[in-house]
């Protein structure tokens, strides 16, 4: 079957749904506003959000007419929740765990301190009951969610002082969001929220001592090279960071069948593309922030790394006490976490260390 013939036949149902009152439907047309917390052709981030938004529109041969909005074309960055709840716009992209101040339930939709790696996090939302939590906290809000992205593994941060014990933590500003900022203000840090945009600026002129942001490849982009000398791994604080498409539940429940299964396939397509090529870009912009910058990597001990788990297990622990949604999302973290745990001591941690070893990588 010819693409054009097949993308005919998977959107059939759009003739039926042009008697609805809503979504916005104008010979056959769907209009579809997305907001996101990136900015407008940032690489990675930025241009995998981009990727979403093209995909749907191309997917339904424009039938879906996609507006995508970077932060703070629209809205701020922080405000994007909102103008999709209110109805303003059909669509955020962006990390779940920037709304944790309206429930901390959403924090463990993008990351947990000591969580789920991203196979991890992957089988949770499609065989470990996470697609069900989501849509249920969803609920609570208007919004209907579905992963659409994974930056994978993120590294510790960038610091300018040494960090060489848990008391180097304390008094320390740095930009950390989501549970992870919790976690560094039980160890004594003064954890600052800001969007990317703001991260570079803020470090330059010290009104932060440090920060986080996602990993080399991102990182180069932002320049955080200029402004901080010691580039710390691993990172605790988000182990799989996942990026949900969320979209007003109203706009979602009178979409066709057939424009629900394109809109999930096309983040289904970039949940898998946007790990990988982060994975695969990581690398060789480590090297150059190495061998072209001269930045200096520094692994986390194991007295500061502990300190990091004593203060997460707290950290998990309040979250679940937050109330009986929270505790059932976490309760179903956990329990992927602890069985995913014990094949992963058998699986792609020893294998890849031994790997590394022989080949001296």
């Amino acid at each position: 079957m010819e693409r054009r013939t097949f993308l005919k036949v998977a959107t059939g149902g759009a003739a039926a749904s042009a008697t609805l009152a809503a979504p916005a439907v104008a010979q056959e047309r769907i209009d579809m506003a997305i907001v996101s917390t990136w900015g407008r052709d940032f690489p990675g981030l930025g241009t995998s959000a981009q990727r979403v938004a093209a995909r749907i529109e191309e997917a339904t041969e424009g039938r879906i007419a996609v507006q995508y909005f970077a932060a703070g074309e629209r809205v701020g960055a922080f405000d994007s929740f909102d103008e999709v709840a209110s109805g303003n716009a059909q669509a955020y992209i962006g990390t779940d765990y920037y709304w944790k101040g309206k429930h901390p339930g959403w924090a463990p939709f993008t990351a947990v301190p000591f969580g789920l790696t991203y196979p991890e996090i992957d089988a949770w939302m499609k065989f470990g009951n996470g697609q069900a939590l989501l849509d249920k906290i969803g609920a609570e809000f208007g919004i209907k969610g579905i992963p659409c992205g994974n930056t994978g593994l993120q590294m510790g941060g960038w610091f300018n002082k040494e960090i060489n014990a848990p008391e180097d933590l304390r008094g320390l500003k740095m930009r950390i969001p989501g549970l992870g900022g919790d976690v560094m203000a039980k160890v004594g840090a003064s954890p600052v929220s800001l969007p990317g945009g703001q991260i570079y600026e803020n470090l330059v002129s010290g009104a932060i001592d440090a920060t986080e942001w996602v990993g080399p490849w991102n990182d180069f982009f932002l320049k955080l090279y200029e402004a901080a000398q010691y580039y710390y791994w691993p990172g605790m604080h988000e182990p799989a960071s996942q990026v949900s498409l969320g979209m007003n539940a109203d706009w979602w429940s009178q979409l066709s069948d057939n424009d629900k299964r394109i809109i999930t396939l096309c983040c289904a397509e970039e949940n898998a593309m946007q790990p990988a090529e982060t994975n695969y870009q990581n690398g060789i912009y480590l090297n150059r922030l190495i061998d072209e910058y001269g930045v200096e990597l520094r692994e986390f001990n194991d007295d500061v790394y502990d300190a990091f788990g004593e203060a997460a297990s707290e950290v998990i622990e309040e979250t679940r006490d937050h109330s009986p949604l929270a505790a059932e999302i976490i309760d179903s973290f956990i329990e992927v976490r602890d069985n995913a745990g014990v094949w992963s001591n058998l699986s792609d941690a020893p294998y890849v260390a031994k790997r590394n070893r022989f080949l001296r990588i």
